[in-house]
């Protein structure tokens, strides 16, 4: 009778832990469910053995969790804002396994994440315009290795910047497109460049942000620093297709003028978020030249928040060092790259 007994509590433990197991996923099955929300976004999964620490992360959005034994409950962090009590992952004959419970909380929060930000204003696309290029090789400066003068041209400096910095917003934003109007030493008319931008389709509530890249010249060899440009307060763009409009011309020339303020303005904060992130790079090591408003062609014609930075003087050997280090390139990509962040953390809040 007693043996007959233990086989009743082995047979009821052995179907118990069976049930366990197959109400739980494993790492692949929870990636594969997880990343099935948004298949276009980057999933990554992080997982420290040491402190059994575990991450997974989709676009933007992030869970934290810590590994228990089997059956054990405690915490999932959402992005660092919202905290779910859930059976935690465990180990299983040395293999993680994730408890269905906590993937359809990751999986849940996701999608009510990503719903929510489907109707946010967002900066959905940068473009990055490397000045000149090809045939144009710009502003030229001298440098003189081993008594040697050796021409730097500017096509060459603003491309490895723009490289620099396309390749850090990449990591960063995986869910925007991060665009280039060229990528090698390739000549691409003004025409072509505004042209590039304004064929970027984003939805209602998306906006794309254009930033020119290039390098000054001065007569005076004393010149330097680095400046931002955008567009002037008293010129007016067509930005509104009113023949295809829905409203009236009145209507329509109304719209018009409030999207060229809106515009105007953006144009002004991203122009200012990127000297701060100069400033607080270089600090007094090179001066700004501050903002100033030009009606340059590829800023004119873009039919979105655009700048132009000047980086520094070629004609200015200190500028023209600092463009020309690898040091000096990463300070100045890291510089544009930390201007861009701080504007669209403003915008998107």
């Amino acid at each position: 009778m007693k043996n007959i007994t233990l086989r009743k509590v082995f047979f009821l433990f052995s179907l118990f832990t069976a049930c366990s197991l197959l109400s739980a996923l494993t790492l692949d099955e929870t990636l594969n469910t997880i990343q099935g929300i948004s298949p276009d976004r980057q999933i990554q999964f992080r997982w420290d053995p040491l402190f059994k620490n575990g991450t997974i992360k989709l676009g933007n959005h992030y869970g934290s969790f810590h590994v228990g034994a089997q059956g054990e409950t405690g915490y999932l962090l959402i992005n660092n804002r919202e905290l779910f009590n859930v059976p935690l992952p465990y180990n299983n004959e040395g293999a993680l396994v994730f408890p269905e419970r906590f993937v359809n909380t990751i999986k849940n929060t996701f999608t009510r994440l990503y719903e929510t930000d489907a109707t946010r204003f967002r900066i959905a696309s940068i473009i990055i315009d490397p000045g000149h290029g090809g045939r144009d090789s710009g502003t030229i400066g001298y440098l003189s290795p081993n008594n040697r003068s050796s021409p730097v041209y500017e096509k060459d400096i603003v491309l490895k910047v723009a490289l620099s910095l396309r390749n850090k917003l990449v990591q960063t934003y995986p869910d925007k497109q991060i665009l280039m109007t060229r990528e090698t030493d390739v000549y691409r008319s003004l025409e072509q460049r505004a042209e590039m931008a304004n064929s970027v389709t984003v939805r209602n509530n998306e906006a794309v942000i254009f930033i020119s890249i290039h390098a000054n010249w001065g007569s005076n060899p004393n010149a330097r620093g680095y400046e931002i440009w955008h567009i002037t307060s008293d010129h007016r763009r067509t930005l509104i297709d009113t023949e295809n409009h829905e409203f009236s011309s009145d209507v329509s020339a109304i719209l018009n003028a409030m999207l060229e303020e809106e515009f105007k303005t953006e144009s002004i904060l991203l122009a200012d978020a990127l000297l701060r992130g100069l400033s607080r790079t270089f600090g007094d090591s090179m001066p700004s030249r501050g903002r100033k408003a030009n009606n340059w062609f590829v800023v004119r014609n873009s039919r979105m928040p655009a700048v132009l930075v000047e980086l520094g003087f070629v004609s200015n050997r200190q500028d023209l060092l600092l463009m020309t280090s690898e040091d000096g390139l990463q300070k100045f990509s890291n510089s544009l790259y930390n201007g861009i962040i701080n504007f669209i953390g403003i915008f998107e809040r």
